[in-house]
């Protein structure tokens, strides 16, 4: 069976991404398997830049079919950030109740007790120095009064999420069927399963 290199080390998005993926014709294989690999610096202004900044770069230095993603949260009142800082923002090592509180006082500083806000995932899938495909999902929601829940991971416990009636930390086994991560990577596998399966089957017609 052909690999497939899943370009994280975000240990919550490789339980979310392997159980997206399920079904799809390939061994799904970690950066674990390239510990010399360092990352690389992610300099784009957009999700879908740094997607396949980090696809093209772990791909030829893999030699594998190599899926990257670039995702966060976009929070209207404050103009788009943290956006393509999420992970980075209020410092590259901050913890997230840490980040939580920025957002909180930045918004009280505004008079305001939440904000209209979205998750954004780009993906990339690349080989061979291209990009065979990419695609984009996101969810809509809202910044909560306070952060609640302890499922997910990341900005989940203040990401409310309208249609449940709560954060996307406090929805469980929900969550995947809405998220943007999740509507990114179901787009994936449709397009994994049509491209290879359909190439396979015409090898063994032949």
């Amino acid at each position: 069976m052909q690999s497939l290199a899943v370009a994280t080390t975000n240990r919550g998005k490789l339980r979310e991404i392997e159980q997206l993926l399920v079904g799809v014709p390939f061994e799904l294989v970690t950066l674990s398997h390239w510990p010399d690999v360092a990352a690389p610096e992610e300099t784009g202004k957009t999700f879908a830049e740094n997607a396949r900044a980090k696809a093209l770069y772990y791909a030829a230095r893999t030699g594998e079919l190599t899926v990257a993603e670039d995702s966060g949260l976009e929070i209207d009142a404050l103009d788009g950030r943290p956006g393509v800082e999420s992970a980075r923002f209020g410092g590259p090592d901050a913890p997230y109740s840490e980040k939580f509180a920025l957002i909180y006082d930045t918004l009280h500083g505004k008079g305001l007790n939440g904000s209209p806000a979205r998750f954004v995932c780009a993906l990339a899938l690349a080989r061979d120095g291209r990009i065979l495909f990419e695609t984009r999902g996101q969810v809509e929601g809202g910044i909560a009064p306070e952060p609640k829940g302890t499922g997910g991971f990341g900005y989940d416990p203040i990401f409310f999420y309208p249609p449940f009636g709560c954060t996307l930390a406090e929805a469980g086994d929900r969550k995947t069927a809405v998220s943007h991560r999740g509507e990114a990577f179901r787009a994936l596998r449709a397009w994994l399963n049509t491209t290879y399966n359909d190439a396979e089957h015409a090898e063994r017609a032949e």
